[in-house]
């Protein structure tokens, strides 16, 4: 008698990635759609994981390239074009042997995909590092200077002292160790990639907590950025005190 879809079906959920290809082979001549359609489910994911993985190589370019180096550190930022709140940077550190999948821009993953990815950065990064500048000194020195003490910063906070940074297109005043810069290098570096995820999510909880203490910026949702609601709420409300004040002149 033939098995139960639903337990083959079980049979594919409990398989790993090595026993799959005798799944295939065992139901091959099971002409059911139900369990056609599994196999074509199946052989589908595992052509996104090839497609994903070959990506994640054409990621480690550069870090292949300067492979000599012992710790090679991805930088990136946050923050530079909101109205409100800090501007972060990230610093990570990862292991050669990495096997993170789908690091990417932290823009073009959505927000559970990003605090997935925190996560396991976290877990399995050598070093991460973290720098944070308020609007009052974002106001101070202007955006641009408070983004290199954010780098800065966030290279001060690593637990291991990189030899090489690998940037997101800027090259870091006040750095004495080598530095390449990288165009859009959250998209071309899996180092760049990780950094910026974990200065996107460590900002965007930041405003969310900004939300509950400052109601009515709608703070949680556009994370400080000049919504058309955000800009009503500074003209009607006035500015709080992680607005910078030299980015809402025309709004006040």
């Amino acid at each position: 008698m033939s098995k139960k879809i639903g337990e083959i079906k079980q049979e594919f959920e409990q398989a790993d990635s090595g026993e799959l290809h005798l799944l295939y082979e065992k139901y091959a001549d099971d002409d059911r759609s139900g369990v056609v359609s599994l196999i074509a489910k199946y052989k589908k994911q595992e052509e996104k994981l090839e497609a994903e993985r070959k990506r994640m190589e054409d990621m480690y370019i550069y870090e292949r390239k300067y492979a000599d180096f012992s710790y090679i550190c991805g930088i990136d930022e946050v923050g530079r074009g909101p109205l409100a709140g800090p501007v972060v940077a990230g610093a990570v550190i990862l292991p050669k042997d990495c096997d993170i999948l789908y690091l990417n821009d932290s823009k073009k993953l959505s927000e559970k995909k990003r605090e997935e990815l925190y996560d396991e950065i976290m877990e399995k990064a050598v070093a991460t590092g973290i720098g944070i500048i308020g609007p009052q000194r974002i106001d101070e020195i202007n955006i641009l200077q408070a983004t290199y003490e954010a780098m800065r910063m966030a290279i001060s906070n690593l637990r291991v002292q990189p030899d090489l940074l690998l940037n997101d297109a800027v090259t870091i005043p006040e750095v004495q160790m080598k530095q390449v810069p990288i165009i859009k290098g959250d998209a071309k570096s899996a180092s760049i990639a990780a950094a910026s995820i974990i200065a996107k999510v460590t900002r965007d909880r930041l405003m969310v907590q900004y939300e509950e203490v400052l109601p009515g910026y709608d703070f949680a949702s556009n994370k400080g950025y000049g919504s058309g609601a955000h800009i009503q709420a500074i003209r009607e409300k006035g500015p709080t005190p992680i607005h910078r004040e030299s980015f809402i002149k025309n709004f006040v």
